[in-house]
């Protein structure tokens, strides 16, 4: 991985932590569980994947974006990051 990369890849994980310390919503209720005699000890995993994309190959990137069903395979591979499976025969429970 280049330099470059690397260095968004960072910015991004600072974006992130910005966005989470200067949330209100979770400010108001940190201050609630501490007022109940609590401490808060918030820790956050971001796991950030990169799929590099074939500019020359349009077939590639229209079919990245597709999947039967619901989901776009991109989706699929969030969720499976996240451990959730997705049955997809269609089945409805």
């Amino acid at each position: 991985m280049n330099q470059k990369i690397k260095q968004l890849i960072q910015k991004l994980g600072e974006a992130i932590h910005e966005t989470v310390s200067e949330s209100e919503d979770i400010a108001i209720v940190v201050k609630d569980i501490r007022e109940q005699g609590f401490d808060v000890l918030l820790m956050l995993e971001a796991t950030i994947g990169l799929n590099e994309v074939d500019s020359s190959s349009p077939e590639t990137e229209e079919a990245a974006g597709e999947a039967d069903g619901p989901f776009s395979l991109s989706d699929l591979n969030f969720l499976k990051s996240l451990r959730i499976s997705v049955d997809e025969s269609g089945d409805e429970a």
